[in-house]
Order: C-alpha cells, then sequence, then structure tokens
C-alpha cells in the first residue's frame, strides 16, 4: 500500500530515510489500522452481512445506509477502512522485518484492530448466522445433522437469517462446537445481535491460546516473533475473517497450536488429545494427527524405529478413541455419528478459488463453445482427480516427516494448506490452517510479500455481505491489482512513487512570493 511513517522528520536525509525510520513505538500506525476498523464496523450497518429483520437500523432514521447511494456510500467506507487496515498491516511488517519494532506492537496492533469488529454485523461472510441456528437445534432437541435449521419451529429471527444454502442443510462441524453454539443461544435466545457479539467473545479463547502457543512455537521452530504474530495474528484474514467474521477456525486454532506445541516439549498424551479436541470443533484438526505420530515414535527410546512408529501409533489410537467418543457424547447426547456425513456439504459451494472445480469449469467452458454439455460432469471429474493427488501428496508429506520434530510440524502445516485448496470448498479463511503453524518458522522477505498478496486478495474476492464476487471480473481484476501493490509495498515503501507525487510541490507553487516579502 502507499505508505507514511510514524513521526517522519522532515529534511532527515530525503523521502526514503523518512519512510523507513518510524518512530518507537507505532503510534499513527496502529491507530490508522483502528481508524480503518471503525469504518468496517459502521460502513457493515448497511454493506456487511445485515439481518433480515435489524432491531437498531432497520425501519429507523438510519435505514437509508442499506439502500440506493446509501449502501453505495456505506460500501465505499467500508472498502476505504480495509485499505487503511491492510496499510496499517504492511507498514507494520516492514517495521518488524527491520527489526524496529518487537511483538508487543504488534499485538497491541492486533487486539486495537479487532476491537472495533466486536460489535459490527458480520463481515465477508454470513456462516455466523448458521452457527447460530444449528445450535438453535441441538438447543430444542433436533438433530442438525438430518436437517438443517429450516425445521425449527421457534426463533424466527434465528432461523430467517441462516443463508439460503444452508437453510436445509446438515452442520458439517463438529459436536463440540455445535456443543458451544447451543450454550450461546441457550443465553440469547431470537437476539441475533447478542448472538454475533457472544460468539465473537467466546471464540477469543482460541485466539488467546494461540498467543500463548505461538512465542513457544517460535523457540522450537527457530522464526521470530514479531513476524509470526505479523502474519498469524495481525493479519486481514485474522482480523477480518476469522475474528469479523466471526469463524470457528479460530477456536479449533487454539487447540492445533498448543497440540502441535505440546508434541514439540515431548508431551505426546495432551498434544492428541488437544488435537482431538480441536477436530471435535472442525474436523480438518484432524490433518495433523497422523503426523503426531512421528513426533511421538522420533520420542521413544529404543533402537527400532518401527517398533516405535506401532508402539507410538496404538497409543495415539488409544488416546483418539476414548476423546472422541467421550467428546461426541457430551455434545450430543448420544453417539451420534451423522456428523461425518455432513462433511460433503460444504462441496455444494463451487467456483474457481478451488482450484480443482475452477479447472474443471474452464474445461467445460471450452467443451461447451461447441457442445452443449452441463458443467457438473467437468468439475466433478477434476475434484475427482484433484482428492487423488492430495491423498498422495499427504502421504508424502507423512512420510517425509518421519524424522518427527519441526520438521514433522512443518509438514503437517503444507499439507494443510493442500487441503484448504485441493479440497472443496475453499474458503478464504482456510488458509489460516497452514499459515498459523507456518508462521512460526524462518521467512524470507519476498515469501511474506506472497502471504501479503494472498491475504489481501482472498479477503476481498467475497462481497462484505458474504455473496461471493468471484465471477465478477473486472472487480477481480482490481483487486488482483490492489493485492499486488499491497505485496510489493512490504519490500519497497511506495512502489510506484504516488505518496511521493503527491507530496511534492506543484512548479507553479514554487515562484509564488512568500507573503510578507
Amino acid at each position: 500500500m502507499a505508505t507514511t511513517i510514524d513521526d517522519a522528520q522532515p529534511n532527515a536525509g530525503g523521502l526514503d530515510r523518512q519512510f523507513l525510520t518510524p518512530s518507537r513505538f507505532p503510534y499513527r500506525t496502529i491507530a490508522m489500522g483502528t481508524v480503518g476498523s471503525a469504518l468496517l464496523m459502521l460502513a457493515a450497518l448497511g454493506a456487511g452481512g445485515i439481518l433480515i429483520r435489524d432491531p437498531v437500523i432497520g425501519h429507523g432514521p438510519l435505514s437509508w445506509i442499506r439502500y440506493g447511494h446509501g449502501r453505495a456510500l456505506a460500501n465505499a467506507l467500508l472498502y476505504s477502512g480495509f485499505g487503511l487496515v491492510v496499510w496499517a498491516w504492511v507498514r507494520l511488517g516492514r517495521y518488524a522485518l527491520a527489526g524496529r519494532i518487537g511483538s508487543k506492537p504488534i499485538l497491541i496492533a492486533a487486539l486495537c484492530w479487532m476491537a472495533p469488529l466486536i460489535v459490527s454485523p458480520p463481515l465477508f461472510t454470513r456462516d455466523v448466522f448458521s452457527y447460530l441456528g444449528q445450535g438453535a437445534q441441538l438447543l430444542y432437541g433436533l438433530d442438525p445433522y438430518a436437517n438443517g435449521p429450516a425445521e425449527l419451529p421457534v426463533l424466527p429471527n434465528v432461523v430467517q437469517n441462516v443463508h439460503p444454502l444452508w437453510q436445509t442443510t446438515p452442520a458439517p462441524y463438529g459436536p463440540l462446537f455445535l456443543l458451544i453454539s447451543k450454550g450461546i443461544v441457550a443465553i440469547t435466545q431470537d437476539h441475533m445481535i447478542a448472538g454475533v457479539i457472544l460468539t465473537r467473545l467466546v471464540l477469543l479463547v482460541g485466539l488467546g491460546m494461540t498467543l500463548w502457543a505461538l512465542p513457544r512455537l517460535v523457540k522450537h521452530l527457530g522464526g521470530k516473533l514479531p513476524v509470526a504474530l505479523w502474519v498469524a495474528v495481525a493479519s486481514p484474514m485474522m482480523v477480518i475473517h476469522l475474528f469479523g467474521g466471526p469463524h470457528n477456525d479460530l477456536m479449533m486454532l487454539g487447540f492445533l497450536t498448543i497440540g502441535m506445541l505440546a508434541a514439540l516439549e515431548r508431551k505426546h498424551v495432551i498434544a492428541v488429545v488437544l488435537v482431538t479436541i480441536g477436530m471435535l470443533i472442525k474436523p480438518t484438526a484432524a490433518v495433523a494427527l497422523p503426523f503426531m505420530v512421528w513426533m511421538w515414535a522420533a520420542d521413544m527410546a529404543g533402537p527400532s524405529k518401527t517398533k516405535n512408529f506401532f508402539k507410538a501409533g496404538a497409543a495415539a489410537v488409544g488416546l483418539f478413541l476414548p476423546v472422541f467418543v467421550v467428546g461426541t457424547w457430551v455434545s450430543l447426547g448420544s453417539l451420534n455419528l451423522g456428523w461425518w456425513s455432513g462433511l460433503k456439504a460444504p462441496q455444494l459451494i463451487t467456483n474457481w478459488l478451488n482450484f480443482p472445480s475452477g479447472i474443471g469449469e474452464a474445461v467445460y467452458n471450452l467443451v461447451h463453445i461447441i457442445a452443449n454439455v452441463q458443467p457438473s460432469p467437468f468439475v466433478t471429474v477434476a475434484r475427482a482427480i484433484a482428492m487423488v493427488g492430495l491423498v498422495v501428496f499427504g502421504v508424502r508429506q507423512w512420510w517425509l516427516a518421519r524424522g518427527g520434530g519441526k520438521e514433522a510440524v512443518y509438514r503437517a502445516a503444507i499439507t494443510l494448506l493442500a487441503v484448504a485448496i485441493l479440497m472443496p470448498p475453499t474458503l478464504p479463511w482456510y488458509l489460516t490452517w497452514g499459515f498459523v503453524l507456518i508462521s512460526a518458522f524462518p521467512w524470507e522477505r519476498r515469501n511474506l510479500s506472497a502471504i501479503v498478496a494472498i491475504s489481501v486478495f482472498v479477503t476481498l474476492v467475497y462481497y462484505p455481505t458474504g455473496e461471493q464476487a468471484l465471477y465478477d471480473w473486472w472487480f477481480i481484476a482490481i483487486v488482483v491489482v490492489v493485492s499486488l501493490y499491497a505485496a510489493a509495498s512490504l519490500l519497497r515503501p511506495d512502489p510506484l512513487g504516488l505518496v511521493a507525487a503527491w507530496r511534492k510541490k506543484p512548479k507553479d507553487e514554487e515562484f509564488l512570493p512568500k507573503q510578507g516579502a
């Protein structure tokens, strides 16, 4: 992004030096992001995931913000706020890479940027309404893994705000998360605003767990804590998607990071238990479990690696099964394994952000030029091929992780990224599964610029309402340009010279006589 500095000293060695000389504590940068976040919160009242019947401004004097020019203004403010948050985030990244700030300013920045979003309508998603609907099903004795929230005879506000796609779709989440949602709905009932706010506050537990684990993971994995916090906690994917969304991935990541930390510290029983609990929130955490077997085996005494592997595998399975069974029973009141079938529900989402689906759609469009065919077979075949490739890739990464230790953590992280990209659907916040773990490793500056581009891109490819923007090609072209500019700004302040050009005085002004001369 176009950049300035905190407390720059004029005429102190040129423009570049001003850009690269921040104050000891980046107050202005943090304030910039906080203002941007506040704009996001305010604009979301008109342009975000608003309620069908809003008791605050639904039919009041401010309801104009949701219609016509008011809606356009709300969108303009929202994207302006987003730009300020990204601008501030990139500036912090440069400061961290230069070693000019520690981890404290980045942590404070992330928390300041999240604070206004606590009371914001959902941003770039409506998933939280589905969470509440599925929790309400469990609260009122209905099976959320058999039918969607539309079958609820009570809580009309909860039901009508669930996205039409998920009204009749079984829940794709783990039973423990549905128990959490049940508890939230038991408190908030049909009050949707309170339900969204309480969901965010509960998910802060996952953020706290991640923050506790990251410094310790960095010590084991060799990274730098300021950079790790910048990638994992202060990024738009975390601030705007996982928290502003909000998404239950935030809670799952808390258990996953502490579980991986426990495995690195040879507390393997705790590690397997924690990751299994994370899987009961969101099943994706299960990807890490096979890698933890290698970590356990590598820490066992004895000359036979094969025996150690089978011992570790048997011990891990022996822990996994009772935690899984008890967790499911406590959450649902029975050993209802119907939630496994619910994992297929997200596959209803088809768009090119999921790489195999995009390939299938591209081939279909080429064939459709000469033959009238349906797109679904092409997408289905492409997804099937990708699944085979994903299995091969995952098995290879698992085998390469047989030495245990930090190598196993790295292989688990890139496998989580592969799952997010190749298994349908690919939703923007899924990339946090791998990024949070990888953030604790050493990073090269150019690779971090790629993280900037990806973070900005995946945040913007959905409209603030939660509907996809992936086939609005002019909009996507703008998103690509903005993402690349943000990435370039990490490598060099003001890469196109926009701020420098704006600051230069017009030539005519230089020759005007001074007042009083």
